[in-house]
């Protein structure tokens, strides 16, 4: 996933076609419009329900079982299964078409990137994908669909077939770790990008946050779009509190239009 870079002029990875190499961190945000909540906005949900927190929090999961029968009635419920990839990600998509260098390194875990049409080999899921479920003993994967499909057949808290063990979803809880080869591709991404575009995330939760700010201390312009303040806002070129799926388009479509210019200004 490694982004192969050639060092410009003024010291910044370039990919071999020449167009600088866009970086897109996306958060929460990026996904209300198509029927997701945010969970640190204004109206997000640990802000309406504080004790929701507890139910992608690993050690309480993992030690009280009504906190896992209350998870699998909130997955079996999630709007992440019905979600439709909205302007916002479709906006990327061309994006990466018209020819820029385009990596997605993502907080989410509702797989829209994708679905929107770029390529996976595109996308770090950074705190994994709902879309699948794994056992915390023996490492067996399913798909959510199936274990939903259990959950509503009866079984509030569906064990692993393998060997019986407590099955969750293949994403990253609070007080897990992330996979540090999936981090390290995310932080090789941010010193080379010139460009580091923050969309729809607070950048409050750590590691993933600071990579706005490595970004930033190798040369990266960075643009945060965001409803909200941030604590990096200070370090951007350009910070943009517009709605997301109006503004962030028109972000990108400028961003093309640069590449295109300066493409056409060195040859």
């Amino acid at each position: 996933m490694t982004p192969t870079t050639r060092t410009s002029s003024d010291g910044r990875g370039r990919t071999p076609g020449g167009r600088p190499l866009v970086a897109i961190l996306s958060g929460a945000g990026i996904s209300t419009d198509s029927g997701i909540p945010d969970y640190r906005g204004p109206s997000g949900l640990w802000r309406r329900d504080p004790e929701a927190e507890k139910l992608v929090t690993y050690d309480f999961y993992m030690s009280d079982p009504d906190i896992r029968r209350r998870s699998w009635l909130m997955r079996r419920d999630s709007p992440v299964f019905r979600a439709e990839p909205n302007a916002a990600h479709q906006a990327i998509v061309r994006l990466e078409r018209s020819g820029v260098p385009v990596r997605v390194i993502t907080q989410n875990v509702d797989g829209l990137h994708q679905a929107a049409g770029l390529p996976a080999r595109k996308v770090i899921e950074l705190h994994g994908n709902a879309r699948s479920v794994l056992c915390t003993a023996c490492g067996a994967r399913g798909t959510t669909e199936a274990a939903v499909a259990r959950v509503e057949a009866g079984e509030p808290d569906p064990a692993c077939e393998e060997c019986g063990g407590i099955l969750k979803t293949a994403t990253v809880m609070f007080g897990q770790a992330l996979d540090p080869e999936r981090l390290g591709e995310a932080v090789t991404i941010a010193r080379a990008c010139e460009v580091f575009v923050v969309v729809g995330s607070s950048l409050q939760v750590q590691p993933a946050a600071s990579l706005a700010g490595i970004a930033a201390d190798h040369g990266a312009r960075l643009i945060i779009v965001n409803a909200e303040p941030t604590p990096y806002d200070d370090l951007a070129a350009e910070v943009i509190r517009e709605p997301i799926g109006r503004s962030f388009p028109a972000l990108l479509e400028r961003l093309a239009q640069e590449g295109e210019g300066e493409l056409s200004t060195r040859c």
